[in-house]
């Protein structure tokens, strides 16, 4: 996270943490790209990826969460509000 920081880099990860870092620490940087997926095989990620930078371009500069699961996308506009506060 932290190079992410100091290169103004998006994450792209298989790992959940990532999410969740951002969530508890109400996080305003880095994007993060999340996939969840079993098959993280390039032929079935990149379809999915390609149209989520194709798509989704100006809510990664912004700063976004976004999860790529089998059927669709999701995006989570950066700080994460606890579902609680709002």
């Amino acid at each position: 996270m932290q190079w992410a920081l100091d290169n103004n880099s998006v994450v792209f990860t298989h790992d959940l943490d990532f999410g969740i870092i951002l969530a508890l620490t109400r996080a305003e940087t880095p994007s993060v790209i999340q996939v969840r997926t079993q098959d993280v095989t390039p032929a079935n990620l990149a379809p999915k990826v390609l149209s989520v930078l194709q798509n989704h371009c100006e809510e990664l500069i912004r700063r976004a969460l976004i999860t790529i699961d089998e059927g669709r996308s999701r995006i989570r506009i950066l700080p994460i509000e606890s579902k609680q506060s709002g």
